[in-house]
Order: structure tokens, then sequence, then C-alpha cells
């Protein structure tokens, strides 16, 4: 019984295989669809896929961009000093065949270290991060319903959402399968559930005082808690203890 092949891509008449087609706002399309597209247009800066379907990011306003640069340089910082753990900007991260979000800053613990995201064989981090944080701008709508639900079914554990146009800040954990708000502590202090020693006052935060938020998690990273989690995931991790 003869088999038939399915045909390679027809070639144009230089020999040279269709021009992918380009991504347009509101495509609905896989994860996979999503990412071949993407690949093919370096130009954009920005795109993300949301529950099946495609977002492209707008030009970037002060509003979103100065933010953004606090959010990475903070968790930079805590993972400088956390062994086991990865601070990352804008990475697109594949978490499920309908879901490539974009985020703006996440914080990993390495696969050795217990963390659930992985590169893949195509270099992008699959599977959820344990905590996120987006800048809703423009897309706060966005951000606070669909990705929230989207970040929620697949595990992350900490979500943080800076509002700029409110001027607000929400971090929610995620206990009991549902997302709650991160209460301060007695010192007024927001503190991750996941990473000893990731402490925050949102208060500078959203005052953009860099120096004060930069103090706080350094003042932070003195505590007990975080050098018994340093020695944990270094002893997980078989990293060096030096």
């Amino acid at each position: 019984m003869a088999v038939t092949l399915p045909s390679p891509p027809r070639a144009d008449k230089r020999g040279s295989t269709p021009p992918v087609e380009p991504l347009e706002n509101g495509d609905l399309l896989t994860a996979g669809e999503f990412l071949r597209r993407d690949e093919a247009m370096p130009h954009v800066k920005k795109a993300e896929l949301i529950e099946g379907i495609v977002y492209l990011g707008s030009p970037v306003r002060l509003i979103h961009a100065e933010p953004d640069t606090l959010a990475q340089t903070w968790l930079g910082f805590y993972a400088a000093h956390t062994p086991g753990t990865e601070a990352a900007g804008h990475a697109t991260v594949r978490l499920d065949v309908d879901n490539v979000p974009q985020p703006d800053a996440l914080l990993r613990l390495l696969p050795e270290c217990g963390g659930r995201s992985r590169v893949d064989a195509e270099g992008y981090l699959a599977g959820p991060p344990e905590l996120i944080v987006e800048i809703a701008a423009s897309s706060a709508s966005i951000d606070l319903r669909d990705k929230l639900r989207v970040y929620h079914r697949n595990g992350v554990r900490e979500y943080l959402v800076w509002r700029t146009v409110e001027n607000q800040f929400d971090w929610f954990v995620l206990e009991t399968d549902q997302y709650l708000p991160n209460a301060p502590d007695a010192q007024g202090l927001l503190r991750s559930r996941v990473f000893p020693g990731l402490c925050l006052r949102a208060e500078a935060l959203l005052a953009h005082d860099s120096a004060q938020v930069l103090q706080v998690l350094q003042t932070a990273l003195q505590d007990p808690a975080h050098a018994a989690f340093v020695a944990r995931l270094k002893e997980m991790g078989k990293l060096p203890t030096s």
C-alpha cells in the first residue's frame, strides 16, 4: 500500500520558502505557531500569547520604562546575593499551549534547586517561574484579569503588579489554590513567601525611591532566614559553598 508523504513548503521562483505570516493583534494561535511567527519578526520587541490571543506591545513610555528598570534592579540585586536563583527581564515563557507571556520581570529557582521552570531546547523558559512582576501602565485590565488567571492556573506562586497610572501595587501569593493579597508585616514591609530576604516597602517603590528600595532589601538580606535559605539551596543544588 503506497503512503503519501506531505509535500514540503513550495519554494518561490528564487528557491526560498514562502514568507511567514506576520503576527497581528488579536490573532488566535497555538503556542507553537505563535513562536514560529514571533521568531520571524525580530523587530517586534514584545509579543505575547494570552489565552490563545496575540497581544503586541505598543511603544514604551517612560511611565512604564522607569518602573520596569527599578523592578528588574530589585530582583537582580536579590538574585546576585542568592545562589540558586535567577532574575530575568522580558523573557518569553512557555506556560501551556495557549499562553506564552513575556513578563516584565521574573525571579525563579534553578531546576536543581527545586524550581519548576527550565530552559528548553530553543532557549525559551518553559514552565512557571516562582515569581512574576508586571508593570501595568496601559495593560492593567489584561494583567489583573487574563494574566492573573493564567499565572494562577499554571502555579506561579507570587504575582506582583505595579499599576503605574493608579500608583498602586499588588502582591498576590498563591495559597490553597487561590491568589490572596500579601499583607505587610508589623514594620510595614512586604515579604516574599517563597524567597526569604526578598523584601519591599511599597511606599518607596511607588515613590520611585530606588535607593530606599535597595536599602530595605539589603537589610533584609542580612536576616538569618536568608542565610539558611542560601545554605539550603547550595546543599540541594550542589552549589559551591564559597
